[in-house]
């Protein structure tokens, strides 16, 4: 096991370094300016999970998580008043390279979801696509945090790998269809420099975990979308391609609306 302030400085440091390799391999697939949800490649412009298109201009909102902000500047594009925010501060150095390259410029500040330098209440809708919530050990701060930034019957979306993808390896191909752990077992996946210095944690929660911690930080569940893999898609996304996607969901998105009364 580690603990919260362990695994946040393992994961700045990992995407950190990371993220010029991840922007070279998926910037396309992700396109400079387009909310893409998911490997499955699930856009936003068709699935709406937001509200309708029209309904986004003018509404204030939070990606939480953003990356180089590609999400944050599509909801720019549609004349939404957007914040983008993640820790790790050489995937924002990209966000403003692709500012600069696109005339579409998103606000963006360095932060952690857990802590928040934002008002109470000054968010109509926040979203995230595989930012920041995976890689909490303790999700509840953080979903406590967006809870406070958004006004009540604000919307919340997110998405994260699907719970049942924990019992299988990070696979592709056909090895990786056999159960190798339970559904059940909590402790995050954890990766070690040679001197045993943590440098990579992703944690797990089923889907049950999920629905209580949203019920427990003043969410009301609304919808959970398990995206199928589209017909025709054939690219591969670490464990994400189409011979497991055929069979099994790689993807739960929640959609949630922040209640009246917190807690």
């Amino acid at each position: 096991m580690v603990d919260a302030a362990e695994a946040e400085r393992a994961n700045r440091a990992d995407w950190d370094a990371q993220a010029d390799d991840y922007q070279a391999e998926h910037g396309t697939f992700l396109r400079d300016v387009g909310l893409v949800w998911c490997p499955e490649g699930l856009d936003e412009s068709a699935a709406h999970l937001l509200g309708d298109v029209t309904a986004l201009a003018g509404a204030r909102m939070l990606e939480l998580g953003c990356g180089a902000a590609q999400g944050a500047r599509w909801l720019v594009a549609q004349g939404a008043e957007v914040v983008g925010m993640d820790q790790s501060v050489a995937m924002l150095q990209h966000s403003r390279r692709i500012d600069a390259a696109t005339g579409v410029s998103v606000p963006v500040a360095g932060g952690t979801a857990t802590a928040l330098p934002l008002t109470d209440g000054v968010f109509d809708l926040a979203c995230s696509a595989f930012g920041a919530l995976p890689f909490l050990v303790d999700v509840e701060p953080a979903l406590s945090e967006v809870a406070r930034v958004l006004r009540p019957g604000g919307r919340f979306v997110f998405a994260v790998t699907h719970p049942a993808r924990w019992m299988f390896r990070d696979d592709p191909t056909e090895s990786g269809l056999r159960i190798e752990r339970s559904y059940f077992d909590r402790a995050p996946y954890v990766e070690r420099d040679r001197a045993g210095r943590v440098t990579y944690v992703e944690a797990h929660r089923t889907v049950g975990d999920w629905v209580r911690a949203l019920s427990a930080t003043g969410f009301a569940l609304d919808d959970v979308v398990e995206p199928e893999w589209p017909h025709g898609h054939d690219r591969v996304w670490g464990g994400w391609g189409p011979l497991r996607g055929r069979l099994l969901p790689g993807t739960a998105i929640f959609c949630c609306t922040r209640r009246s009364e917190l807690g």
